[in-house]
């Protein structure tokens, strides 16, 4: 594993939605084999601005170069560059509000805003602003809108989409400077789930089964830091019960997946019960980190040695061997200095089964913290 990468002063490493995936990944080291055209590279990137993280954006360079020596087509450079450009895209407009929690939310386009479901989500994205949560959706209307109507624009981000027979932006987010728009749904995609703490699914589609499956799939197997999964039916309603009984007599009954999986979300048709739900998934918990063979998961503030026996007691299971410890940052923590004081319980997992860890979680959202 490299060394962590040296920061600037007061410069956060930022979220790595992996879990420890992306902050501990090596770089393989910025070359094109030809000592002068490194030298070049490395001249031009010192003369536009240089900065504590040269290597990464050498890295960059090199690999942009590297296509121009291998067949390609076109069509393959061009979807390449725009991806590349999106990605940019998003991280500039999202970069300003690091520090802000938020929640996705998905949905219908084609909901009527005087549907039940478009008034809960209303109503879901106002009760999560006043939690100080920023709401991110993909700037369509139905039930997207209704969740921007909730936020408010200056609490509100938007992901468009280009399609070829619609989908423009709502009014509420209509040329704000937190819009972005994508060409491509992968890259639209991977931005909702890096930048989200928490997801609200109402009833939707093709795209809203998409999204929802594919970040239960991220999380199960372990691609994505857990977070909390609400899915939010109008008073009354039976889609995401119906959901979940497709779930339970075709995937479960073939053993396709296992019981433990359904901690990985939350069924709720009460607004009330969603917010409550995100808002316990951080009473304790904040946040984890793979780290070789440990798991290094951050609290908000230390919890009771009672609770800590309690967890190593009902969750034996998840251990390879060990117990679980509570302690300070392990070393290679060191590249995220704004979570260095934050607690931690360490232990070797067992992975695999993301739904018990789920549970942990939990678990450990119960827990009473040590009196100070």
């Amino acid at each position: 594993m490299s060394e962590p990468l040296p920061l600037a002063p007061g410069e956060s490493a930022g979220r790595d939605f992996t879990g420890g995936g992306i902050l501990d990944q090596p770089g393989q080291g910025p070359s094109l084999g030809e000592k002068s055209i490194d030298a070049r590279i490395l001249e031009l990137v010192k003369a536009n601005g240089g900065g504590p993280h040269m290597a990464l954006i050498e890295e960059l360079v090199v690999n942009a170069l590297k296509f121009q020596r291998q067949p390609m087509s076109v069509a393959d450079l061009k979807l390449l560059n725009r991806t590349l450009r999106e990605l940019r895209a998003a991280s500039r407009v999202f970069h300003p509000y690091t520090d802000r929690k938020k929640v996705v939310i998905y949905g219908s386009a084609r909901t009527a805003p005087d549907r039940p479901e478009a008034i809960a989500a209303e109503d879901f994205a106002r009760a999560m602003v006043a939690q100080k949560y920023m709401v991110i959706t993909g700037a369509g209307d139905g039930i997207m809108g209704a969740g921007q109507r909730g936020a408010g624009r200056e609490n509100s981000f938007g992901l468009n989409i280009k399609l070829p027979f619609e989908q423009g932006a709502n009014d509420v987010i209509d040329g704000d400077k937190k819009l972005v728009t994508f060409n491509y749904f992968f890259t639209r995609k991977l931005t909702f789930v890096k930048e989200a703490e928490a997801v609200a699914l109402f009833p939707g589609g093709f795209g809203t089964m998409d999204e929802g499956f594919e970040l239960l799939t991220l999380i199960q197997t372990g691609k994505s830091q857990i977070i909390p999964i609400v899915m939010v039916d109008a008073p009354g309603g039976d889609y995401w019960k119906s959901f979940q009984h497709f779930l339970r007599g075709h995937l479960l009954e073939r053993k396709l997946i296992s019981e433990d999986d359904f901690s990985l979300f939350f069924l709720t048709d009460n607004v009330d019960s969603a917010v409550a739900h995100i808002q316990k998934f951080y009473r304790v918990y904040h946040s984890l980190r793979n780290v070789r063979d440990r798991l290094s998961i951050r609290l908000q503030r230390r919890i009771r040695s009672e609770e800590v026996y309690i967890l190593n007691k009902n969750f034996k299971d998840l251990l390879t061997e060990g117990e679980i410890v509570q302690r300070h940052a392990l070393s290679v923590e060191a590249d995220q200095p704004d979570l260095a004081e934050l607690p931690r319980l360490v232990f070797k997992p067992k992975r695999g089964n993301y739904g018990r860890m789920r549970q942990l979680i939990d678990a450990i959202n119960l827990a009473e913290f040590e009196k100070q």
